[in-house]
């Protein structure tokens, strides 16, 4: 009787022990992100975010334009072309860069060199995704990014 009944506890545990380990479809381990990437991006900022620009939109402004350039993106329009009229950086907006511990390419800049939220925003997107970096004074100080992956 003894040996039967620390046979099932035995069983239970690990059972139970099992079930812990088991991987949910909702706690995938994410993708690995790609070492190199290629990004363009508008920056949409506000007055004083940017240095040598006379922008005079508020914060709430820019935010609100970006978003709403971020759904037009979204929804097919050409990227270059919103990127040429709108952004406050230089046109085209095209950056590469290599991943943290990567070393940089020709042209490109390391991930850590950047605005941290570039860089956040850009490498989990798959290429032709975009996303938008939000305003963080220590992380994206200059404004709105939206980014497209183009590789």
């Amino acid at each position: 009787m003894v040996l039967t009944l620390g046979c099932f506890a035995f069983a239970a545990v690990a059972a139970f022990a099992q079930q812990g380990m088991e991987k949910k479809p909702e706690e995938k381990m994410p993708a690995k992100e790609a070492e190199h990437i290629k990004v363009q991006h508008i920056l949409i900022g506000f007055q004083g975010s940017v240095r040598g620009k006379n922008i005079t939109r508020t914060k709430e402004e820019a935010k609100k334009l970006a978003y709403e350039i971020l759904e037009r993106a979204k929804k097919g329009e050409e990227f270059a072309a919103l990127v040429k009229q709108y952004t406050d950086d230089a046109y085209p907006g095209i950056y590469g860069m290599s991943n943290n511990g990567v070393q940089p390419g020709q042209g490109e800049y390391p991930r850590n060199r950047m605005v941290p939220a570039f860089g956040d925003t850009g490498f989990p997107l798959p290429v032709g995704g975009i996303g938008i970096a939000d305003y963080d004074p220590q992380k994206s100080p200059y404004g709105w990014h939206i980014v497209k992956r183009i590789e």
